[in-house]
């Protein structure tokens, strides 16, 4: 299982994640900042859970690429 967390409400939509994982961000029209694909709304946190392993390298990689270091992934 892959763990995707976003904290959006601090994203500068700089558009590094969308970049690297197209499948799993994209950037809002309404406000300009990211947005992690089905996900799950808690308290400002946005969580993805997946059993799709491939999902893995690409958000590592928007994870890594982030400004503000709001993007964390975890494996279970």
């Amino acid at each position: 299982m892959v763990i995707v967390t976003l904290q959006r409400n601090k994203c500068i939509g700089c558009n590094y994640c969308v970049e690297l994982a197209p499948g799993q961000f994209q950037m809002s029209k309404k406000d300009g900042k990211s947005v992690l694909l089905k996900s799950n709304d808690r308290k400002g946190f946005h969580t993805l859970k997946s059993a799709d392993h491939s999902i893995q390298e690409p958000c590592e990689a928007a994870a890594k690429a982030c400004p503000v270091k709001i993007i964390s992934v975890k494996e279970r």
